[in-house]
């Protein structure tokens, strides 16, 4: 017989709050693994007990709690739409103020980024943010992918952080959004090319490039910016790799070009594939950026 989980998770509602910690007060590893088992399904008070503190679990060092239940369970009631106007926009204000964290571990605002992607989702599937609330949340968006420094994707004791990646997901949703109107995708574009070459001497190699694609790709179908503004977008780009008297002989320039020619690539696979006009007028812009790279 299967243990009910509102009885494994009884404790939610004697004890006093602790939104901070993971495993919430109340449960342990061990409930949580069941109701991760149980496919988060929970009465609608469990749920919105859990909705509060689930999100301290978003910064836990242990990927099983982080990525397998945090994520996992918010994500899911999310995308099934168990959660109401008023729960999604304390979820998102508990997320932004998440993206301000400063740890050491740097666990914290990838996930929160990550969870934000579902939030913005849920939007663009069903409006319930005003024009403003979006707007800020394309703001914050463009901010949190522009600013990302910290470029760890994978480790075997850690699991994942990918801020970069994160971010473009929550970059991608937005660019989806037909609410999201053009000088909003230009924002939001502006950050993506922030990331495909960024300043620092790193090479991407868990996949960042391929996602900081989907986006461009994605407001490239939306068929909002005009050929003369693509070409000036895919044309800014090789001027990032910096001095030309450093290429070929610098290790930071190398890994510049390294991102640059995975993010072009990336591009030009789909366009070269995709049915879709707008995204195939693409490739030309993609080819002309090739070609400028030394």
């Amino acid at each position: 017989m299967r243990i009910s989980i509102v009885l494994v998770l009884a404790g939610l509602f004697v004890s006093s709050p602790a939104y901070a910690s993971c495993p919430p007060e109340g449960t342990d590893a061990g409930s949580l693994r069941l109701l991760r088992e149980q496919r988060f399904a929970v009465p609608d008070d469990v749920r919105a007990t859990l909705v509060e503190r689930l999100p301290a679990c978003l910064s836990d060092p242990d990927p099983t709690l982080r990525d397998g239940i945090g994520y996992e369970g918010l994500s899911a009631w999310l995308r099934a739409g168990s959660l109401d106007e008023t729960q999604r926009r304390t979820l998102r204000d508990r997320l932004y103020e998440m993206l301000e964290q400063d740890t050491a571990d740097g666990v914290g605002p990838p996930f929160a980024a990550l969870v934000l992607s579902e939030v913005a989702r849920t939007d663009r599937i069903a409006p319930w943010m005003s024009p403003d609330e979006r707007d800020a949340m394309v703001r914050r968006a463009a901010a949190y992918l522009s600013s990302v420094r910290d470029y760890r994707g994978f480790d075997a004791k850690d699991g994942w952080r990918h801020g970069v990646a994160h971010g473009a997901d929550w970059v991608l949703q937005l660019v989806l959004n037909e609410r999201v109107d053009r000088a909003q995708v230009e924002t939001l574009l502006r950050a993506v090319a922030a990331q495909v070459v960024p300043e620092s001497a790193h090479a991407y190699v868990f996949g960042e490039p391929g996602r900081l694609a989907r986006p461009v790709l994605y407001a490239a179908k939306r068929g909002l910016l005009e050929e003369a503004a693509w070409t000036g977008w895919f044309g800014a780009l090789p001027p990032r790799l910096g001095d030309a008297k450093q290429a070929y002989a610098d290790t930071t320039w190398l890994a510049r070009r390294h991102d640059l020619m995975a993010f072009l690539m990336s591009v030009h696979l789909e366009a070269d594939q995709s049915e879709d006009p707008n995204i195939r007028a693409l490739k030309p812009m993609v080819v002309q950026a090739l070609k400028a790279v030394p």
